[in-house]
């Protein structure tokens, strides 16, 4: 027989519900920027923390772009990884080739001509002006600046046309070759390098005009997404983000390599490590890699492009058509792969985002043992939580473009 007397319910405790409504109005809210905000170019996500427009907190998840590359670079071959490469900093494309094959070489213990070293110097100066204007063009229209981005624009599609003449491709290049390039220079490169070397300038000019004296970007910008010096350091960060900081640190001048002790040229430092900061170092950049360019020009050496070692030198197509024994050689190149000794080589170079570098272990044969990639933007992309921390949101846009996460790099 069930119990059908009446239950009496408790009276809530005084100011229970006012307690559940302070609750339900919490000020504090978890939010997510990206990853199909436009700003975080569907691959990057952070969940912020935030009191009113304030991000208190945050936490950034990578991996949408993961391909498992390093992996990959353990079954192709040498040659065959290379396309790879582009896939990395797909906006300096040309600086992933050279460093990669650099370190190929390294195991093979190849020194490359002199005419082979001065095209891959204008190769890795074109690529940083190129990923430079990316990321000032971008992250100004990201806060509402559109005309910069035209300026800048402009020139970007002018320097894919060159690297167009020079190798067949615009975006993704796969230029460099392990002992030498695809492609000698063309006919016409004189005259294209002349008329950017002269025409990029006044569009750097018309941007600092348009922005670092205007009020609205110096709001924006200073005092936004502080890095200090000591920060910058325990974060790895590199390039132009750790200079911005004031930390005189690059490796074309610290750890020469090819033909830059021959070249004259600057390293812009910053003082506050601050978004505009980091802004004015990319601009003072772009001008120095045209005073490189200029000076590459002037002492371009003739004479062979490709070593003189059967072992990685690929044949002339013309030789491919019409010898068979050539024809033989070119298969068992592209086929089976170049023979590289057993051995470990470690590389890096002074790439646009800042230390870029590769380490190969070889146990012998046409595939690596093992592939390991030190990309720039992974370490400049975990400083980020410090540095939006007490920002406000907008705030947390114009970051994250200053340190110019590109995320095929930064996930691999």
């Amino acid at each position: 027989m069930t119990d059908q007397s009446p239950k009496l319910v408790e009276p809530k405790p005084q100011g229970q519900a006012r307690q559940n409504l302070a609750d339900f109005y919490n000020p504090q809210v978890l939010i997510n920027l990206g990853p199909s905000h436009p700003a975080m170019h569907g691959t990057l996500r952070v969940m912020c923390r935030v009191n009113g427009e304030t991000i208190e907190d945050s936490t950034c998840e990578i991996g949408y772009l993961h391909r498992a590359i390093e992996k990959l670079g353990e079954n192709r071959t040498y040659h065959q990884w290379i396309v790879y490469t582009d896939r990395l900093n797909y906006c300096s494309a040309l600086a992933n080739n050279i460093a990669y094959v650099m370190t190929v070489e390294d195991l093979l213990k190849i020194k490359v001509t002199d005419r082979c070293m001065w095209i891959r110097v204008i190769c890795m100066e074109l690529a940083r002006i190129i990923d430079h204007i990316i990321c000032v063009a971008i992250n100004a229209l990201d806060m509402g600046a559109l005309t910069c981005f035209w300026y800048l624009y402009e020139w970007r599609e002018e320097a894919y046309t060159i690297i167009e003449a020079m190798c067949g491709m615009r975006l993704t290049t796969s230029y460099a070759r392990i002992g030498g390039m695809s492609h000698d220079l063309p006919a016409e490169f004189e005259a294209m390098m002349a008329r950017f070397i002269k025409g990029l300038p006044k569009a750097i000019d018309d941007v600092e005009q348009l922005l670092t004296t205007n009020r609205i970007w110096i709001d924006r910008t200073k005092n936004v997404g502080t890095l200090t010096k000591e920060q910058a350091l325990d974060f790895g960060v590199t390039g132009p983000c750790l200079r911005a900081s004031g930390v005189d640190h690059d490796l074309r001048r610290d750890r020469p390599y090819y033909s830059y002790p021959e070249l004259d040229f600057e390293i812009p430092i910053g003082l506050h490590g601050d978004v505009y900061d980091r802004y004015l170092v990319r601009l003072e950049e772009m001008r120095q890699s045209l005073k490189i360019l200029k000076q590459c020009m002037k002492k371009l050496p003739g004479g062979p492009l490709w070593v003189d070692d059967r072992r990685v030198r690929i044949p002339e197509k013309k030789d491919v058509y019409e010898k068979m024994e050539v024809l033989i050689h070119h298969f068992k190149i592209f086929m089976e792969g170049i023979d590289v000794p057993p051995g470990e080589a470690y590389n890096a170079i002074e790439a646009p985002n800042g230390e870029l570098a590769y380490y190969i272990v070889s146990r012998g044969g046409p595939k690596a043992w093992r592939i390991k990639i030190k990309s720039p933007s992974l370490f400049n992309f975990q400083s980020f939580e410090t540095s939006v921390r007490g920002a406000k949101i907008p705030d947390a846009i114009a970051v994250l473009g200053s340190l110019n996460i590109i995320a095929g790099e930064l996930d691999r």
